[in-house]
Parts: C-alpha cells; structure tokens; sequence
C-alpha cells in the first residue's frame, strides 16, 4: 500500500468520496480529558496535533480531521514503524476516524500530508491494563484464528508463485513471466494490510516508480513489470528478481508470526477497499502489463476474507449489516464478471463510463465495510 501523491491524484473524485464516508471536518470532533475518549487529531500541510498524547490501553479511537491543502494519512506506528493501524486518503476539509487496539507501549502518530515520506511524528503513550478483546470475546477470537489460517494460506502460495515468476524472469522466458505475474501478485494483494504493517518491505515490494523515495532504487514487482511489458526483455532484471524473492520470503516469516486483533481485520478490509478505489479503478496499479482487474478481484477478496472471518461477531452484534456486506460484495465481484477472459480479466483499459460504473458498486460496498471497525469495538 505505497502511498504517493502521484498515485491517486487521478483517482481524486473516488478519495474524496471515500473519505467523506466519515464526515467533514467542520464537524468537532468529540474529545474526553478522562484519557478514554476519543483523541482529536489536527492535521495540516505542516502539523499532526493531537488533543492529548496519553491513552489508556485498549480501543482507542482518533478522530483526523485535515485542514491542510493535502491529501494526508494517519497512521500509529509500533516500534520499528510496525503499522498498528491507518486511514488513508484523507482529503482537505474532511475528517475519518480510526478505530485501533493498543496495548501498553510506546507509539508514534503519524500525519503524512501528500502522503509521501516519513511524515509529521509524534509521541503517543499507552498506559493501563486492559484485557484485549479476543481475550473477553470468543466470537472475536475465533476470528482473528480463522484469518490468521487464511494469511498463512495465502502467505505459502505467495511463496510459490513468486518462486515460479523469478524463476522465469531469470531464465529470460517472457511469456511465462508475463502469464505469472499477476498470479503471483494476486496473493500479495489479498493480505497486503498485513504485509504493509512490517516496515518498509511494502515499498520495496509493490512500489510504482512515482512511489520512490529520492536516493532509493527502485525495485519490486513493477520494476520487473515495466522491463516485460515495454522492453518484452527480463535482461537486468535477475537482480530485482532476486530481491523481490528475498523480500517475500521475509513477508511470509512474519506473516505466519504476527498476532493481529480484530480491528486490525476490520480496518485492514476498508483498506483493501481504498486501495481498488484509487489504484485498481483508475489503473495507476498494474499501468505497464494492465492487469490491474487481477489485483482488483484479490483486494476484495481478501477484504471479504477478513470480513468473513469477524461474520459471527458481526452477526451477534449488527445481524442487518451482515446482510447488507453479503450484498454488496456480491454485487462487486458480478460487476468484475463481464471482464473475465477465461481463468483470469482481459487487459483493463476501461473507458471512463466503466470506471464510473465499478466505482459506483465499490463505494457502495466501501460504506457497509467503513462502519465494521465500530460495531466490533462495541462490547
């Protein structure tokens, strides 16, 4: 989930609308000096406020209200930039909220106006003993198990298909690296709010070239992409082919490892959601090979797949919202059927009406999904 400017400023209308599924920022947002309350956080084009700097362990709620002329992010950071929790594609005037789970520790809150860099940090304390929910809640555990054995899945496929496409790459056969790689990348995309919260091995693994820091090389699967599509050549490339295995095999150690917890799954399945509206749609993503409706379909799939996981706390808690997320990812995944061409999508080079018309069913679908995080912080 690499985030440029470059990237999703022509998926502006979509962020905006994404973003305002939460409110504007004239709204005030609610404040409690008790340090239980929700945390207001003033971003601008040059500070990231927040109304205190000291909560409780627990949920906690920081409600990001931009008044800069950017689109920014917010994200709480663990230590080593271990991503516990974001919102992203918060445009000016507007505000979205984000519901996290913090243990006792030490965090970094993070404000990226542009949505490049290291961003605008400060010092966030966790103090107190409250129980985690899954440790109160066995409908919530159950879950954070059953998405945890589908990471786990799909990090060893993840594994293998890379396998198969730098092995291609490095024995010069462009076709078959053509045919593998959005495969491989298909699993990548459906867990990828997991594989982003390690630090910098998302960029390094999914960056586009607008994504790259100054002084960084590029590398990834994008770098490889853009040699097999426009130079129809894998020459140069065992070397990034090389790193990317390296990088996914690291992906995969600590995806088999990491303990997540049911905001986590919420937040990551609006995530995924963010990132069709304002890579997939708008074929920023995939802008060489044009295989983006690949990448697509796995991000819904791996929002439906965290989705699916929390259903029977969901169930327990909003039955008429279950019914409402059946809907709409239905709708979504029928929607990408007339794009199909056998086992995988023809070349996505949609006209703008089509974009429109995939954009309409997954803001709808992006609506019922932003609200998921709340219902499960509910006790």
């Amino acid at each position: 989930m690499t985030t440029t400017t470059a990237r999703r400023a022509t998926a502006l209308g979509a962020v905006l609308l994404l973003a305002g599924l939460t409110g504007c920022a004239d709204d005030k947002p609610a404040a409690s000096d008790d340090g239980t309350g929700p945390v207001a956080v003033k971003a601008t084009d040059t500070e990231c406020g927040l109304s205190r700097k000291d909560v409780k362990s627990g949920t906690s709620t920081f409600s990001v209200s931009n008044g800069g002329s950017k689109v920014t992010e917010f994200y709480v950071y663990a230590e080593g930039d271990r991503v516990m929790g974001e919102v992203e594609n918060i445009g000016p005037g507007l505000k979205r909220d984000l519901i996290v789970e913090l243990p006792t520790g030490k965090y970094q809150a993070v404000c990226k106006p542009g949505m490049i860099g290291d961003g605008i940090r400060g010092d966030l304390n966790v103090t107190g003993e409250a129980a985690a929910q899954i440790d109160e809640d066995a409908a919530l555990k159950q879950a954070t198990e059953s998405y945890q054995r589908y990471v786990n899945s799909q990090s060893v496929a993840l594994e293998q298909k890379t396998t198969e496409f730098v092995t291609a790459v490095k024995a010069g056969d462009v076709a078959k690296a053509k045919e593998l790689f959005p495969i491989s990348r298909t699993y990548w995309e459906r867990i990828e709010p997991v594989a982003e919260s390690f630090g910098d091995l998302d960029p390094k693994i999914d960056a586009r070239v607008n994504d790259v820091e100054p002084g960084t090389e590029w590398t990834g699967y994008h770098r490889i992409e853009q040699a097999l599509w426009e130079k129809n050549s894998t020459a140069g490339m065992a070397k990034y082919a090389d790193l990317l295995l390296a990088d996914v095999k690291t992906v995969v150690a600590k995806a088999k490892v990491v303990k997540l917890n049911p905001l986590q799954l919420a937040n990551g399945a609006k995530e995924l959601l963010d990132e069709v509206a304002t890579g997939k749609i708008t074929g920023e993503e995939d802008r060489y090979s044009h295989t983006d409706l690949w990448d697509f379909q796995a991000n819904v799939q791996g929002s439906q797949a965290a989705i699916q996981a929390l259903r029977p706390a969901l169930q327990q808690r909003d039955p008429a919202l279950v019914t409402t997320l059946d809907t709409n990812f239905k709708a979504v995944l029928t929607a990408l059927d007339k794009y199909r061409d056998g086992d995988g999508f023809k070349p996505y080079t949609a006209t703008d009406a089509e974009k429109k018309e995939l954009g309409a069913v997954v803001d709808a679908l992006a609506e019922p999904v932003s609200k998921v995080a709340g219902v499960i912080a509910k006790k």
